[in-house]
């Protein structure tokens, strides 16, 4: 089996109940900082190459698929997914300078002034929409000015990804997506759960709640197979009305692409069905609030061998390497959480007491240990 990490800690997660405040001065600046240890990179003239290729491909592949539409998408910095919508007769043609949008428009730290924000498809991610069939779904690197943003989140990672290389090493991760699934008939100011029979006191793997929503869970496995993710379990959470699903890791790219894909596909079937989901992390005071728990591990590029096993069993079986690896997340830990948490509704999910089933599964200490699930780094 896979060696692991498991990070019991809330990625950032798009609240449909808007709570940015001043949080968000302090996400942005975090965020900034990763960005600023690397170099944003020019579009050279082998980047633009690359990027007419991207869209001669895109162009053959859609048309292959019988696309007629494609979403060009990107997301924020509070995790936000933005797009535009392109017909497949003009496809070629602003896959290959990126689609426009305005920076200030959307939680990316720019102002008025600042010109087009363009936005440019990454060939490898063209997805039809399992629910769309003829809308291709893309995933963009953001540039501005002839450079790619520095603290475009999808350029975050692949700066780090680029470092990590470096030091020959590839990072991996799998995640632990919860959700809500909320009356879509509700005020967004006064969400209700959408199950009434959902009332158990301790009600994570109920039975009878999961498969009360059998059809829309079952869909989106369905839809997620065809996509070839590999899910492999779907459950009732530990509060009523909230609901996970687990797919097979894989690049810490992929994985983050599949992430922004994923939390869409739930929402829009679920507003197929009547109901609204919310990954919100804390809708509900009483109530255990979601998380999106990330499984972490180190490999060798190439050939994918497990960099983070064969090490002294008092130290949970890691290498040295995957220890220095943890110790400094731990050390770095303050800081991460502005980028993990950066909603003040985050906090109300991490600072929460006791919830009617008994558990907040957020911690909120930097600690590590073994098959401990009160940990901030679980090493299973």
């Amino acid at each position: 089996s896979r060696f692991i990490f498991a990070l019991w800690h809330l990625l950032p997660q798009n609240t449909q109940f808007a709570d940015h405040s001043s949080s968000a001065v302090m996400h942005r600046r975090a965020l900034s900082r990763v960005a600023a240890s690397s170099r944003p990179r020019l579009l050279s003239r082998h980047l633009l190459r690359r990027m007419s290729t991207a869209a001669a491909e895109i162009a053959e592949r859609g048309a292959a698929a019988g696309l007629k539409f494609y979403q060009f998408s990107f997301v924020d910095l509070f995790g936000v997914q933005r797009s535009k919508l392109v017909p497949a007769s003009r496809v070629a043609e602003i896959a290959e300078g990126g689609a426009g949008f305005a920076g200030f428009a959307a939680h990316l730290d720019m102002d008025p002034t600042m010109g087009d924000l363009l936005a440019v498809p990454d060939a490898a991610t063209l997805t039809p929409l399992p629910w769309q069939p003829e809308v291709g779904w893309l995933s963009c690197n953001l540039v501005h000015e002839d450079t790619e943003l520095a603290h475009g989140p999808r350029n975050v990672l692949r700066s780090v990804q680029a470092r990590l290389a470096e030091h020959g090493v590839a990072l991996k991760t799998g995640v632990e997506c919860e959700f809500f699934l909320l009356d879509g008939s509700a005020p967004a100011a006064r969400p209700a759960l959408s199950d009434p029979l959902d009332v158990q006191a301790k009600p994570c793997y109920d039975a009878h709640a999961l498969m009360r929503r059998y059809e829309l869970i079952s869909t989106l496995v369905s839809h997620m197979e065809q996509l070839g993710w590999g899910p492999y379990q779907a459950d009732h959470e530990d509060a009523n009305g909230q609901f996970e699903i687990n797919w097979d890791f894989d690049d810490a790219l992929v994985t983050a692409d599949r992430v922004v894909l994923f939390k869409y596909m739930v929402r829009s079937l679920a507003e197929r069905a009547g109901l609204r989901a919310t990954f919100m992390p804390k809708p509900f005071a009483s109530l255990t609030g979601s998380g999106c728990h990330a499984h972490v591990s180190l490999h060798e590029p190439g050939t994918g061998k497990n960099l983070c096993k064969g090490g002294a069993p008092e130290m949970h079986g890691l290498s040295p390497l995957a220890l220095s690896f943890t110790a400094g997340l731990l050390a770095h830990a303050p800081a991460l959480t502005a980028l993990t948490n950066p909603t003040v509704n985050s906090y109300k999910r991490l600072g929460a007491r006791m919830t009617s089933s008994g558990a907040t599964w957020s911690p909120t200490a930097a600690t590590w240990a073994g098959n401990n699930r009160t940990a901030l780094i679980r090493v299973p």
